[in-house]
């Protein structure tokens, strides 16, 4: 049952991040150019945050695209640790910033912060893989 339990929690967890997460930003991105909304100094933190939540996914799906054209990384690349670093620094300094911007209404303050906490995990779990 354990075992179950366990399957379980890492095929939704994959689910998460490979399914949600994208979609997530996707939508993220269709409500901010479809909301004609003033911008605040809030909204504007959660832009911000939200959008280095999403350069950390382009680094994710960068760096898999790159792995398939040089046929895998090497065991410790330093390229590769580079990018978990900077993979990571982004989700953190979007975290950061949609953690300012969450406190007032925007369409994407939400978003943001979710999208930012699930590159970091992305990261964290791809570094753990490593």
């Amino acid at each position: 049952m354990s075992k179950f339990i366990g399957w379980f929690a890492l095929v939704l967890l994959a689910v998460a991040v490979y399914v949600a997460l994208p979609a997530t930003i996707v939508w993220g991105w269709v409500r901010w150019f479809k909301r004609s909304q003033p911008r605040t100094v809030s909204s504007t933190l959660s832009l911000i945050g939200f959008t280095l939540a999403t350069a950390s996914a382009l680094l994710a799906v960068s760096a898999l695209l790159y792995s398939f054209a040089i046929a895998r990384f090497a065991y410790y690349d330093p390229a590769l640790l580079r990018i978990y670093g900077v993979g990571i620094l982004l989700s953190l300094a979007g975290i950061l910033f949609a953690s300012i911007g969450v406190w007032r209404p925007s369409c994407l303050r939400w978003h943001a912060l979710v999208c930012a906490f699930g590159t970091l995990i992305f990261w964290l779990i791809s570094m753990a893989g490593e």
